[in-house]
């Protein structure tokens, strides 16, 4: 029997972010379907196996959907080693274009295809905001290390795949996202209040970097807005107001009610980056990044500032600890 809910489909969603998307749209009313690499039955939303390289049974569940949103993809937060490039560039790609090709062979596609990018093809800057009307791609500023070049070629690479499948039938959206700041566990908010928990949340490099953040609720209603909202297509920068990391951090420390935290100076990150396998352009980029379509859509942001969204935030993580989040 075919359910008269409304049907989301969300590859790659067994991560955080997909996480709280099947939570919301399941909160909601819809029929929800996470494509993962393991199925997992503990969600009272549906789970299926998908290799994100093949066809296979998956497939039958974008036939009459009304939104697939794309998540797949490896985790950037490892070192860039040849094998790790290799990984995090052909797992995005890969999956993006075995989906275009199922939802194009589908007699009843999809109408909506949201499609996971990152604010990270923006170019580092400390000045002009990049917004998506003027915003300047990055890859050639002068004051960046080469290496950064490969995120930004990964999510170039990203686009184009993504792009290629567009038609008539499923309009497409590129979620140019920013760090989604959720209380729950393992997530970017988790592991930034955890340094600050332990005195270590202080400025990182010189503090000049912008940080771009959106609190989860406004993420959420970012993609109910989207859904909802069928002029829009192309890039959307679902981020409201940066703030240089100086400002971010002292933020979060006062919304904690931590009253120092210890700076960490480049050559710190990177020693500390490399004892934690992972890259300090993840810290060190400045992303200065303003959401424009939206903004000029009328869309209103719940947590606009920084301040609030920390107070927020903090609030809901010392509520997770003594009252577990139903999904």
């Amino acid at each position: 029997m075919v359910s008269s809910k409304p049907r989301v489909v969300l590859p790659g969603g067994s991560g955080q972010v997909g996480t709280l998307l099947a939570r919301a749209f399941h909160a909601r009313g819809w029929d929800v379907t996470v494509l993962s690499r393991h199925a997992d039955s503990k969600y009272p939303w549906r789970s299926i196996a998908w290799d994100a390289v093949s066809f296979g049974p998956w497939e039958q569940s974008l036939e009459g959907a009304d939104v697939v949103i794309n998540l797949a993809g490896q985790n950037v937060n490892c070192r860039y080693t040849p094998e790790n490039r290799r990984t995090i560039l052909e797992s995005r790609v890969q999956s993006t274009r075995v989906l275009g090709q199922a939802i194009r062979r589908r007699s009843n596609p999809p109408r909506v295809w949201l499609q996971a990018s990152t604010a990270t093809i923006y170019a580092h800057t400390y000045g002009a905001a990049n917004d998506e009307f003027t915003g300047v791609i990055g890859g050639n500023e002068p004051d960046a290390p080469p290496s950064w070049r490969f995120s930004i070629e990964v999510a170039q690479r990203w686009e184009r795949t993504a792009g290629a499948f567009e038609s008539p039938a499923t309009r497409l959206v590129l979620l140019r996202s920013a760090m989604t700041m959720s209380p729950d566990p393992g997530g970017v908010f988790d592991v930034l209040l955890r340094l600050v928990r332990f005195g270590l949340g202080g400025t990182a490099g010189d503090g000049r970097q912008f940080v771009s953040w959106i609190h989860e609720d406004d993420f959420v209603a970012s993609v109910f807005w989207l859904i909802e909202h069928g002029e829009t297509r192309g890039p959307v920068n679902p981020a409201p107001n940066p703030l240089p990391n100086r400002e971010f951090m002292a933020g979060l420390r006062r919304a904690w009610g931590s009253p120092i935290g210890l700076p960490a100076p480049r050559a710190l990150l990177a020693l500390g980056a490399r004892l934690m396998r992972t890259e300090t352009e993840l810290v060190l980029k400045s992303r200065r990044v303003i959401p424009g379509v939206l903004s000029r859509a009328g869309f209103e942001f719940a947590f606009p500032t920084w301040a609030a969204a920390a107070d927020d935030l903090c609030r809901r993580w010392r509520s997770r600890k003594t009252a577990p989040r139903s999904v």
